[in-house]
Parts: structure tokens; sequence; C-alpha cells
């Protein structure tokens, strides 16, 4: 399942304040990352990062949105949002953080025995215009957290983007899921042109799976998703282009 997800993703060689808030204006710019911890390293990298690294983030600009893990994490797998202002602040940032002497103290030190990180994947992101980032996140609640991408057929990204402004957001909302951060892959990011993700949060798994259940049997769902096939000329998604992630955030994630 994961591995759909990370279709999507280019590659990359290396890797303001801590806020559970995001504010497209402030930070329009945004990077999800992907880490692959190597076997049995996943707690030591977890450590760097709670210890060091968001730190040094917001040293060098950086925004901090959320830090998860999956909930079925046989992968070993890190998962995080940063935002920026722009493309340009983002090289800059990067370039003074792996320059930046704490950091390669820190790196070294926690990889004595044996480098933490075997992979990192990356995707910039821009928001939709019906994003609702992550600021109407239920403070002090323990949540689960759905990452969902969509891949769609040629040419009926905005179709899906429509449905979901006009009517899937609010089904979503009626059904007790909380609308989050919705993108989708900036200018010439893979699946700039096919790909729909966005986060959700759920209150646990069973409150989840009751919300996907009724939401998939609501009459106003059913005609809202026939009109917008019968318009576009067929189903707005690929098959098996549907993929969902649920999400635990770490200790130290800001949005949680």
């Amino acid at each position: 399942m994961w591995k759909s997800i990370l279709a999507a993703m280019m590659v990359f060689a290396p890797m303001n304040s801590v806020s559970g808030e995001v504010e497209k204006e402030d930070n329009p710019f945004f990077e999800l990352r992907t880490y692959h911890a190597a076997p049995g390293k996943l707690d030591a990298l977890l450590a760097r990062f709670r210890d060091h690294t968001l730190k040094l983030f917001e040293k060098h600009g950086m925004k901090n949105v959320g830090y998860w893990v999956p909930v079925d994490n046989k992968d070993n797998l890190l998962v995080f949002l940063l935002a920026y202002p722009d493309k340009d602040a983002r090289e800059a940032s990067w370039k003074a953080f792996v320059e930046d002497p704490a950091w390669i103290k820190a790196a070294a030190d926690s990889e004595k025995d044996g480098k933490l990180v075997e992979r990192a994947d990356s995707l910039f992101l821009k928001p939709t215009d019906f994003s609702e980032g992550f600021a109407g996140l239920v403070k002090g609640k323990e949540q689960l957290f759905e990452m969902r991408t969509y891949t769609t057929v040629k040419g009926r990204l905005p179709n899906l983007h429509s449905r979901f402004r006009d009517h899937t957001l609010a089904l979503f909302k009626k059904y007790g899921m909380n609308n989050l951060a919705y993108f989708q892959p900036a200018e010439g990011q893979p699946g700039a042109d096919d790909t729909l993700l966005y986060f959700l949060a759920h209150k646990d798994m069973d409150a989840a799976t009751k919300s996907w259940a009724d939401f998939r049997a609501d009459p106003d769902w059913l005609a809202a998703k026939k009109a917008s096939e019968e318009k576009a000329g067929g189903s707005l998604t690929t098959e098996g282009g549907v993929v969902s992630l649920f999400l635990k955030p770490t200790d130290f994630s800001p949005v949680k």
C-alpha cells in the first residue's frame, strides 16, 4: 500500500516556531518527507529528531508542521511535513541545515553504530483552494490521522477538486471526519496533474471505520459521485488509485 504513495514522490540525496497552526499565506510551499529507517534504528531516528533535528529545522527557517509514524509500521517509516515561504527559501534552509556544525555533530554521534536512514523520499506540495490546514484540530485529544492519495484519470483532477469542494468536504464533516490539509504536488513534481493528497483526523480507528461506512452509503454522496462521473465521462480516479495510510503522531509532533 505505501509503495503506491511513494511512487508519486521524488527522491533527494540529503534531506518559524513549532506550532499546530499552519497558515497558507505565511508558508505556502510544503514538503512531505518520508524516511525509511534502517532495521532496528527507528527509535534512534526519532530520538535524533526529538533532541536535535526539529530545533535545527526551526533555526534555519523551516516550519515543523507534523510528524507521524504509520499505525502498522512494518517498513520503519517516519512521515513528516515541513513548510516554507517558497522553493528558494527551502533550498537555502536545507543548505544551511546540512552545513550546520551542530547538525553534523548530532548526525555523527547518532550514527556511530551505523546510519539511521536508508532512504529519504520527498514531495513538494501546494495547498488546494479548499484546504483547511491543520488549525482546526481539536487540541488536547488523542487523534488518529489518515493520509489519502488519489490518482485521477488524465485530465480529471479539476473534476475531482470540484467534487471535493462542492460535496465531499461537507459530507466528511457530516460524518465526524475532520478535514485538514488538502494538497496537489507542485508544478514539475510527479503527479502534479493527476494527484490529490490530503489529511483527515478521526477520534480512533473504530470511528474512522464507521465514518467511512456511513459516508459511502449517504444518498447525497452517491448522487454527487454519479453526477461527477457522468460529467467527466467516467470514473475520476484510476483503478486502484485511492490509497489510505493511517498515522499516529510522534510525541514531538506539533500537530497531534
